[in-house]
């Protein structure tokens, strides 16, 4: 899922974006332990979605979750 949001998003972008080198480092990408960060799609009011970088969740709350009207 959160591939397809990226080729969204480049896609909204004109197909590409220019960024440092340094926002795809260890730290950028995730926590300390070498968890990644989670992408978390929210839907807002005016029916547009919003893209964010979320902690991802330990434990059984880790993985894809669908939520409606937040």
């Amino acid at each position: 899922m959160s591939h397809a949001m990226l080729i969204g998003l480049l896609m909204h972008l004109g197909g590409s974006f220019d960024m440092p080198a340094d926002a795809l480092s260890v730290d950028a990408l995730g926590t300390p332990d070498g968890t990644f960060h989670a992408v978390e799609l929210g839907i807002l009011e005016d029916g547009q979605v919003r893209l964010s970088v979320v902690p991802r969740p330990h434990g059984e709350g880790a993985g894809l979750q669908f939520r409606n009207g937040e």
